[in-house]
């Protein structure tokens, strides 16, 4: 990366710090190219913490008949299973058959498992089968009036920390990225972009080759921003809302209900104490900045529980909700959940090379940067071949350097054999580590033999040395950075440890390697 009188000269500007801008820069960076990233607020801080935690295929998707996104998504999956195991886990869904007018009737959704257990190569997740619910330990927390169902397998992720790996990757490859950072007045030339990035306090000036479009729910404005651009295409920005209630039952299912208005619901075992339940499909206009769960949202999303679990789940019931808003391609479907959820790459070469990111799903994020790269390379006259499929996210290579089912498969095993290692860190504490940073841990915890070695606990649960890891490592800046995106201790500390925490950060940002 050149750097003089305040520019950068870069190969790609990768404008949007979410899982798409992330994983596009750390493809890009993998294959020789000179990247830097920018992202207005904080990594993951907007649409992609804001999931349903699934590296999913989409079952609900065959029956619009997106068959070609369904395979690429279930593809996907065993791919991303295999990259980052500590930080995605395979997840056995339960859905209970209901009899009521308006359900799927039980012949289409057999139909549509066989298809999903075969549209792909599966190596480790187990197929689907029928389920008698009345014998089931996953029958027992359900209305009786459910008596069978279906279970299929997909995958479990911590979306927040795969974002943050995938900048991590980008920038140990070579990567600049910049958080809190906004990218303002780019000017296309006939071989670069011309752009001043602003931190706050600072500014840059970034001439970059080739600028990427991956703002997200923001990407067809940020091109109507520019002069001489023709506009963005048309974004349907959809929010999606979840809610948090203590605990609906016991076992490590998770359900999947079918209502009978056409939606689709998931009800997710959480951070042990939870059950997440989400998610809403609303059509929306407002702030982008601004976006929060509605008490319809809420309400439907209690309702539509009540009906399946003997607990009825009420309003003041939710610990925790949160947002986030999707930015689907518009295709003219008629409700927002029939919307595509499949990416478009849109290119220019009217100038400097521009690429622009609209739609996609966390799980065919890989996929979509492989897609990026495969044209941004050629475009700049540095092709080179794509590798991501094939390298497992910092942390994941607890079965070796390259991605393998073992990992997996024997994350237990491993996560074992930690605990032998490091003794003195509690079993609480030692399993969250692990599966926060996987082999990773030996980086935060190198140097320290006991719990005192750790440093102060600013809050329950949290050292000083992790502070200082995530700050050094992972772009946290506040408390928010850490209790909720780089972790999700902010359910389990008492009110005020936010506040608490900043105050902290302030104090001693002087001695922390941002």
């Amino acid at each position: 990366m050149d750097r003089a009188q305040g520019r950068i000269d870069c190969d790609v500007l990768v404008v949007g710090g979410g899982i798409n801008g992330a994983a596009i820069a750390r493809d890009a960076a993998g294959r020789g190219l000179r990247v830097v990233l920018c992202e207005k607020d904080d990594l993951a801080q907007h649409t992609s913490s804001a999931s349903s935690k699934l590296i999913h295929g989409g079952l609900r998707y065959l029956e619009h008949y997106e068959f070609g996104l369904v395979r690429k998504a279930l593809v996907e999956r065993e791919v991303l299973l295999r990259s980052a195991p500590h930080i995605m886990r395979p997840l056995r869904f339960v859905m209970p058959h209901d009899e009521s007018g308006g359900a799927r009737p039980a012949w289409l959704i057999r139909a549509g498992l066989f298809l999903y257990d075969r549209l792909a190569r599966r190596e480790f997740l187990p197929g689907s089968h029928a389920v008698d619910l009345r014998s089931h330990p996953a029958g027992a927390p359900l209305q009786a009036r459910y008596v069978r169902g279906f279970m299929y397998s997909d995958g479990w992720v911590d979306d927040a920390r795969l974002v943050v790996l995938n900048a991590l990757d980008a920038r140990e490859r070579g990567a600049t990225v910049l958080t809190r950072t906004r990218c303002l007045a780019p000017q296309r030339h006939a071989t670069h972009w011309s752009v001043t990035l602003d931190g706050g306090d600072s500014q840059l000036r970034v001439h970059a080759r080739c600028l990427v479009n991956a703002a997200g729910p923001w990407a067809a404005r940020f091109l109507d921003g520019m002069p001489d651009l023709p506009g963005g295409r048309a974004l349907r920005l959809i929010k999606g809302s979840h809610i948090l209630v203590p605990r609906l039952f016991e076992h490590p299912h998770a359900y999947i209900f079918q209502h009978p208005d056409g939606r689709i619901v998931f009800a997710l075992p959480y951070e042990g104490a939870f059950t997440l339940i989400g998610t809403t499909d609303v059509d929306y206009q407002g702030d982008l900045d601004k976006v929060a769960t509605s008490p319809e949202e809420v309400s439907y999303l209690c309702q539509l529980a009540s009906r399946y679990f003997v607990r009825a789940v009420t309003p003041s019931d939710v610990v925790w909700s949160y947002a986030g808003v999707r930015p689907l391609v518009e295709d003219a479907a008629a409700s927002a959940q029939a919307a595509t959820r499949d990416f478009r790459l849109e290119t220019s070469t009217a100038g400097a090379p521009l690429l622009s990111v609209f739609g996609g799903k966390i799980t065919t994020c890989r996929k979509l940067a492989e897609q990026a790269v495969d044209w941004i390379g050629p475009a700049l006259g540095k092709p080179a071949p794509a590798w991501t499929a094939g390298a497992c996210l910092p942390g994941g290579d607890v079965a070796g350097q390259r991605p393998d089912k073992r990992g997996v498969l024997e994350f237990g095993a491993w996560t074992a054999a930690q605990a032998a290692r490091y003794p003195w860190l509690p079993p609480q504490l030692l399993q969250r580590y692990a599966r926060a940073y996987g082999t990773r841990i030996d980086t935060l915890l190198a140097r320290r033999n006991n719990l005192a070695d750790m440093g102060q606990e600013v809050v329950p649960g949290l050292y000083v040395a992790e502070i200082a890891y995530l700050v050094t490592h992972e772009w946290a800046r506040s408390a928010a950075d850490i209790l909720w995106r780089r972790s999700k201790l902010g359910l389990h500390v008492a009110p005020g440890s936010a506040s608490r925490l900043d105050e902290w950060l302030v104090a001693r940002q002087p001695a922390l390697a941002f």
